[in-house]
């Protein structure tokens, strides 16, 4: 899971804290675990995890608060949400709709399947 992928840890493990905050784990203004508490629950060095947590400061994630720690920010759930959406579109969405061309597949049949998947309450 963290590690089977090309990506850098620190990055990965920051990608994971936005998902937390996206799924409401984290809500906004909430202490996220210390660099420590990160580092032993993935098993890596202090510094890979100070890595994420620079990443997430750089984009506006997460502010250090003074004798509490590491708080998620006010907006934090909006720009990640955006920032992902754009993504998406920009980079996903183009390889997806070659997959579908190449699988003869239309949009019906991608509608069929997401429906299918709500009906089993695997769509979000």
């Amino acid at each position: 899971m963290i590690y089977q992928n090309e990506r850098a840890i620190y990055v990965r493990i920051a990608e994971r804290i936005c998902d937390d905050i996206l799924s409401g784990k984290y809500a906004e203004e909430e202490r996220v675990p210390s660099v420590r508490e990160l580092a032993a629950e993935y098993e890596v060095n202090t510094n890979t995890a100070l890595r994420a947590f620079d990443i997430l400061q750089r984009d506006g994630i997460l502010a250090q608060q003074r004798g509490i720690g590491m708080l998620v920010e006010r907006g934090a759930r909006r720009r990640i949400r955006a920032a992902r959406r754009k993504a998406f579109l920009e980079h996903d969405m183009p390889d997806f709709f070659r997959r579908l061309r190449l699988l003869g597949m239309t949009i019906d049949d991608v509608v069929e399947a997401w429906q299918a998947a709500e009906g089993q309450g695997t769509a979000p």
